[in-house]
Order: structure tokens, then C-alpha cells, then sequence
């Protein structure tokens, strides 16, 4: 069979999203917010059923080659449920408010077509977010999966499909361009789409947000952590351990570096190795190992620790029970790339003489990578987590809290359940929030004449010219 050429594949997407169309025009045309409400329940039921969960765990992880079967369900069940709780009783559909006071009516409406580009480290659960999103707001979504993600999203529409049908809704409202994947379909749909939704690599986020499509993308992660020296310790040790091993350190918002106060540092270290992380002091033999050719190896990312161990020459170097490794550095910026993103089980360790330098040495990581994303803190002086929600160039500063678990929201903190970072202007994104439905909906107004409220100069003025004159 000869290759289609990019007039062919245009005309493929093409299809697809007129199919769209029609199906998101019958959806908001007979809509209800019951309607939106069971649309969302059948596509989330689809990813959490718990059959339907480990076969597309398993799949996502033989045909990407990165994560862990475990953790991606129970990713795939936590996050999709912690969605579901967020979004249940929201009003999507309809007047949102009317207010008597302003004149205004709020009515709820669709965008429209959603193009989605999502990753291949969440190849389900990812697009899930998305599409249930998109349902609950009166949209239909196509997505657009990464060459490896192509097998997991195709299982997952179909399972969603076969939801769909058990409550009469056209199963064209959820779509995905057809294998094999390319950049002209994805450009394709991006630019005949309502609104994109890009997650993933930041060459993809950049052709989105000049797609000419309004786009709501994200940035890159890099995410830092200073431990000090009021923090307990062995708490630290085992979410900063649990978050970053966790699909094998596959999220976005995984830790990359640990920032340690000297006044601690070795009973950090040790409560650290308590849980299995194994500190490691030869910095170079990790970098030719993790980076040989300038790229990420990909024997060691997003691998099991045994698989990781070895793959870096480290096999009888460390102990048996090693989770995750912590070497220390103290170079930062892109001759030191183990300041950077590294999806592996791999941290920086950095050691500060006190909490100032430990915020010094934390800024200048995020000013290499990772700017807007988030940082973490592990201390019992909260007033430090402020100061750096005032000083640090972050959208999220996270307090005492495994951090893969918390930036994307968790039942005991109050974010919303997203796998989508907004990391504001410091990471080039129209959003400094968490994706969630809002970002799936617009509004109209209705605005009514109202009886004047004009102020007088002296109202606005008299404390300026009190203090500046006139």
C-alpha cells in the first residue's frame, strides 16, 4: 500500500471532523444537563470498569514501553474518579446565573469540536480526562495520541463507544485520527478544530498555540523540593520515595531535584535510604550513562528499578532494595542536564548551607527548566511556602506532600483533578491553573439596561490628590 500523501490525510481528518460536527450539533441540540452529566458518567465508567482498567494498563505499558501496570491503574481509576467527584452537580448546560443586580443572564454553551493532543506516558488516562470534560460541557472531542499511545486511545474509544451506545448517544462524538499518526493530521485537526487542548512534548505545545486555533497547552515540568531543616524527615523520605517512583516516574510533576539543608543533609540521606533511595556520588558515570548520545536513554526511562539499575552500570554498586537514585550535583543549567527533566528514577541531590541558599539554588533550577510548573517544600514553618508562592516563578508551591500525587489534585488537598498543568506566563501558557472543565466551556450574555452608576471625580481621585495634589 503506497504512503498517503498530506492532501489525502488532510481529507481523512477532514472527514472526522465533519462527522463531529453533525454528532456535537444533534448532542447540543437536544441537550439537557442530565444528558451532559450521563455522557461523562458512560466515558469514565469506560477507563474505570475494572476489567476494562488493567487491559488498557497493560497495553499502554507494552506498547510505550513506560510506566508500570500497577500504578497506571490505579492512576487511571484515581484520577478519573477524583474528576468525576469534582465535576459532579456542576452546571454545564442552561442559564449558569442571573443576576438582578447587573442586568446579566450566564448561559452555559459548548465550544464546539475539541482537538486533543495528548502523551504517551498517559495514553488512557490522559485522553479520559479530556473527553469526559469535553462530554460534560456539550462538546464532541477528537484526539490526537502519540505514535506509541495510538493502541491504548483506540482501545479506550472503543470501550467508551460501547458506553455511548447503552445510552442512545452517537459514538461520533468521541473520535481519534486514524493510524497511523502524523504531524500533518495533527496539524490538520488542530487548525479545523474549535478549541485545542495540548499536553505533551513542548514542540507539540508550540505547534498548537500557533496552530491559529485558540489553544490551552501547558508547560514542562522540572520539578524541585527543598527539605529543611525543621522538616520531619522520615515523612519527607517516603512521599518524596512514593512520588518519585510512582509509574516509574513518568508524570510531569515526578521530582527532578532535591534541595537539602546542610544542618540535615545526612539524616536526610539516611531516612532516605530507609525507603530505598540510594545515594549516589559519581554525577558523570549517571550522565554518560543517562544522556550517551545527548539524548535520554531509553533503557532507563520510565523503567523498573532493577531494569534502571542496570541499564546505568550501577548492578551490585547499590543495594537490592534501591527504588530510586539520588546523585549528587551541585551544576545547574545545560552543560549539567541533571538539573533538567530526566523521567527516569533518577533525582539531583543538591546540598544547601541554609534555607536562603536552598531558595537560591531552587530558582536558578527553575530558571534553566521548569518555570511556572511547581516546586515543593517539606518544612513546619509555613510562612517558607509563602515566600515562595511570592518570590519563586511557580504556579503551585506544594507543602508536606508527595508531589506526582498532589499538583494534579488528591482527595486530601483542595486541586483539581487534572493531568494538566497550566504553568502560567513563566512557562509560555495562556493558563495558571490546573486543566479542568472550565477551560471546556463558554458562556453568553445577556445584558440588560440598568439604572446608572457613574461615580464622581472626587470618589475616585480624592486620595490620589490628597497625597499628589491635582
Amino acid at each position: 500500500m503506497l504512503p498517503m500523501n498530506a492532501h489525502d490525510e488532510t481529507a481523512q481528518v477532514e472527514a472526522i471532523m465533519a462527522r463531529a460536527r453533525t454528532a456535537q450539533r444533534a448532542y447540543e441540540t437536544d441537550a439537557s444537563q442530565e444528558r451532559y452529566d450521563r455522557a461523562a458518567q458512560a466515558a469514565a465508567w469506560a477507563i474505570m470498569e475494572p476489567t476494562r482498567n488493567r487491559r488498557l494498563a497493560e497495553l499502554a505499558v507494552e506498547t510505550t514501553g513506560l510506566g508500570n501496570v500497577p500504578d497506571k491503574i490505579t492512576k487511571n481509576h484515581r484520577k478519573t474518579l477524583g474528576l468525576m467527584r469534582d465535576i459532579k452537580g456542576v452546571a454545564t448546560h442552561g442559564i449558569l446565573s442571573d443576576d438582578a443586580a447587573t442586568g446579566i443572564t450566564t448561559i452555559a454553551r459548548p465550544i464546539g469540536v475539541i482537538g486533543a493532543v495528548v502523551p504517551s506516558t498517559n495514553p488512557a488516562a490522559t485522553p479520559a480526562n479530556n473527553i469526559i470534560n469535553a462530554l460534560k460541557c456539550g462538546n464532541a472531542v477528537v484526539v490526537a495520541p502519540s505514535p506509541k499511545g495510538v493502541a491504548a486511545c483506540e482501545l479506550l474509544l472503543e470501550y467508551i463507544h460501547a458506553e455511548l451506545g447503552k445510552i442512545g448517544l452517537d459514538p461520533d462524538l468521541v473520535q481519534m485520527i486514524p493510524a497511523p499518526g502524523s504531524k500533518a493530521k495533527t496539524q490538520a485537526m488542530m487548525e479545523l478544530c474549535d478549541r485545542v487542548i495540548c499536553t505533551g512534548s513542548q514542540n507539540n505545545v508550540h505547534r498548537a498555540q500557533t496552530c491559529g486555533t485558540p489553544a490551552v497547552a501547558v508547560g514542562a515540568g522540572n520539578v524541585t523540593v527543598i527539605v529543611d531543616e525543621t522538616a520531619d524527615l522520615a515523612a519527607a523520605a517516603a512521599k518524596i520515595t512514593a512520588s518519585k517512583t510512582f509509574d516509574n516516574a513518568t508524570s510531569c510533576s515526578s521530582e527532578n531535584s532535591m534541595i537539602v539543608v546542610d544542618a540535615i543533609y545526612d539524616e536526610f540521606i539516611a531516612a532516605l535510604a530507609d525507603e530505598g533511595g540510594a545515594l549516589v556520588r559519581d554525577a558523570a558515570q549517571i550522565v554518560s550513562r543517562l544522556w550517551p548520545d545527548g539524548h535520554l536513554n531509553r533503557e532507563v526511562i520510565a523503567q523498573d528499578a532493577d531494569k534502571m539499575i542496570a541499564a546505568l552500570g550501577l548492578a551490585g554498586q547499590v543495594p537490592d532494595d534501591t527504588k530510586f537514585l539520588a546523585v549528587e550535583t551541585d551544576g545547574i543549567g545545560p552543560d549539567h542536564p541533571l538539573s533538567g527533566e530526566k523521567l527516569s528514577r533518577v533525582a539531583a541531590l543538591y546540598r544547601a548551607r541554609d534555607y536562603d541558599h536552598a531558595a537560591e539554588i531552587a530558582a536558578r533550577i527553575l530558571a534553566y527548566q521548569g518555570a511556572g510548573h511547581s516546586i515543593g517544600i517539606h518544612t513546619a514553618r509555613d510562612e517558607r511556602a509563602v515566600e515562595l508562592g511570592r518570590h519563586m516563578p511557580t504556579c503551585r508551591v506544594i507543602v508536606n506532600q508527595a508531589h506526582t500525587f498532589a499538583t494534579g489534585g488528591a482527595f486530601n488537598n483542595g486541586m483539581p483533578f487534572s493531568l494538566s498543568m497550566g504553568c502560567g506566563g513563566w512557562g509560555g501558557n495562556a493558563i495558571d491553573e490546573n486543566l479542568h472543565w472550565k477551560h471546556f466551556l463558554q458562556t453568553t450574555k445577556v445584558v440588560r439596561e440598568i439604572p446608572a452608576n457613574e461615580p464622581s471625580l472626587d470618589e475616585i481621585f480624592a486620595e490620589y490628590w490628597a497625597e499628589a495634589g491635582q
